[in-house]
């Protein structure tokens, strides 16, 4: 499978089955990366008692099986401390296929997981994710700008203390990750693109690589300014311009850190010139 969100569409619950769900099921929802299972007789289930779970989900017009074979915490979450309850849970994933072998959902990623986890919301189609009825959510792998972008600490269902919603940071580094400098849903990056990503509110910080020079500030929308593409074979500055009307004067020298914060920019990333 994809190291992206499952479905283009939201992937909503249709039923379940567990080795410890006696009861009926009333419904599945998600909390942070967590399956919750509520059933008939008031127990609630979080994604380590639904281990051995088949679920099936609704996918577009038609349905798919998903077994979870395993649970754990994010290592990464792990070595930086972060609260049990703000963790995220690695999911080990298979899919039922035609000739009715499970096999794994994910794609390796950078570091070789094949695991993924569930996000409360809506897919936008282009990526991006929005607020949805409970029982709705989507399946990411951790290989996919989405589950990377989770795992940096964007987590689109937070808000912080200043009240500002993750989710559209999270969206913004959806994009960054992609290099979907237009906002169109089209990325423009490759696999193993080295990039420095960071951000001002204290989530992540710039690696200050020599080797790196600053490449774009992004918002929700896509980025800002560009001062310079990140894979040459794949746009230019000039075609940018053309095809992107809000960043026609804003390529080039002009894209710096300070004049992408002041247009907006919430996430600003550096890469090899």
């Amino acid at each position: 499978m994809q190291n992206r969100l499952f479905a283009a569409l939201s992937v909503a619950f249709v039923a379940a089955t567990s080795p410890l769900a006696a009861a009926e099921l009333e419904l599945l929802d998600v909390q942070g990366t967590q399956f919750e299972a509520r059933l008939s007789d008031g127990r609630v289930l979080h994604s380590p008692d639904l281990v051995g779970a088949t679920l099936t989900v609704a996918k577009g017009a038609g349905a798919m099986k998903i077994r979870i074979d395993a649970v754990e915490r994010d290592p990464g979450d792990l070595q930086r401390a972060v609260p049990p309850s703000e963790a995220v849970m690695l999911h080990s994933l298979s899919f039922q296929g035609p000739d009715g072998e499970w096999k794994n959902l994910c794609d390796p990623g950078p570091d070789g997981r094949r695991q993924g986890f569930p996000i409360p919301g809506r897919a936008k189609g282009d990526g991006t994710i929005g607020a949805a009825e409970p029982g709705v959510f989507e399946l990411t792998c951790t290989g996919g700008a989405q589950g990377k972008c989770v795992r940096f600490g964007y987590r689109p269902w937070e808000k912080r203390e200043d009240g500002t919603s993750m989710r559209d940071v999270y969206n913004a580094c959806v994009r960054l990750v992609r290099a979907d400098y237009s906002g169109d849903g089209k990325g423009t990056t490759r696999n193993g693109q080295p990039i420095d990503l960071y951000d001002f509110l204290g989530v992540q910080t710039p690696g200050n690589d020599p080797g790196h020079d600053f490449e774009a500030g992004f918002s929700p929308a896509g980025a800002v300014c560009v001062r310079h593409v990140r894979v040459k074979e794949n746009t230019s500055l000039e075609a940018l311009e053309a095809q992107t009307p809000r960043l026609k004067g804003r390529t080039g020298d002009i894209c710096t850190e300070e004049f992408a914060r002041a247009n907006g920019a919430v996430l600003f990333v550096r890469s090899p010139p």
